[in-house]
């Protein structure tokens, strides 16, 4: 599964990331807090969350409204 990252910049390029490279992260820092690009699928988000959860850690995700649009949002997952 290949999710895309917030950008940090509007000018900066779309950054993605698998879910391989998450689980390296998590075991080597153990908690963490992505912030996923809203164009991501919301069931590809709760699948991550459950994956995770199955693997015993704890999972939050949230939205983001950063804006006034219906569109100004990103999604926030902490692995725990």
């Amino acid at each position: 599964m290949t999710l895309k990252l917030a950008k940090h910049d509007v000018n900066a390029r779309q950054k993605t990331i698998t879910l391989e490279d998450i689980e390296k992260i998590m075991e080597k820092e153990g908690q963490k807090i992505f912030y996923f690009d809203h164009d991501n699928a919301h069931k590809d988000l709760v699948a991550l969350v459950e994956h995770f959860e199955e693997k015993g850690y704890s999972v939050y995700l949230r939205e983001v409204k950063y804006g006034l649009d219906e569109n100004d949002y990103l999604y926030e997952v902490h692995i725990l």
